[in-house]
């Protein structure tokens, strides 16, 4: 099995540089561009089911890479961005400013890092975990694609690579409608490609 992994394309809050979590914003111009880009550099390949997250960024793109094509979108919510609870919908300077100790915990000490109102690390790892594990288990099929967000991407590498959490945010940088994929041989799991954007253009 080979599965398909693409971030969502650029919103209006990741412009703005507002913390979305659980919460949303529309595709920007770029956005919508950068999907259908994504979505033509895949069209030849024949995708069993398409698994999206159920918030807005995500499905928009993910049918957008579908380009209509008639492949079944299964919503799942062990897709969704981590929860940032009372941080969403905030920049990321105002999350800085008010909550400084917990900001640095996010970005640079992520096995610390306790939401208010959100979830840990740990807890988005747990739940990407047995999503990634659901999807795995129908060895019927041959290709899948993923459509979900940054941390739920880099949740999936720790688990792959069998990574600390610490390590949460090693690179590469997972940038609006990349690319990553796996192979998936007998339950192990191997990395193909990894945050590529060579679809984009410009």
């Amino acid at each position: 099995m080979n599965i398909y992994i693409a971030r969502h394309g650029e919103t209006r809050w990741n412009v703005e540089g507002r913390m979305q979590g659980f919460k949303d914003s529309d595709l920007t111009k770029r956005g919508i561009s950068d999907a259908k880009s994504l979505g033509e550099s895949l069209k030849d390949i024949d995708f069993d089911y398409i698994y999206s997250s159920p918030l807005g960024r995500a499905l928009d793109t993910a049918k957008y890479i579908a380009q209509d094509d008639n492949i079944k979108i299964i919503l799942d919510d062990s897709l969704k961005e981590l929860n940032l609870g009372i941080w969403e919908g905030m920049t990321h300077e105002d999350a800085k400013e008010k909550y400084p100790i917990q900001y640095k915990n996010f970005r640079e000490h992520p096995e610390l890092f306790e939401s208010q109102g959100g979830e840990s690390f740990l807890e988005l790892i747990k739940r990407v975990e047995d999503g990634l594990n659901n999807i795995i288990k129908d060895e019927n099929h041959e290709n899948v694609l993923i459509v979900t967000h940054t941390c739920v991407i880099k949740a999936i590498a720790i688990i792959v690579k069998g990574e600390d959490v610490k390590n949460f945010w090693n690179p590469p940088f997972i940038n609006n409608a990349s690319l990553t994929i796996l192979e998936v041989i007998d339950k192990e799991i191997k990395v193909l490609l990894e945050a590529d954007v060579s679809h984009l253009k410009g």
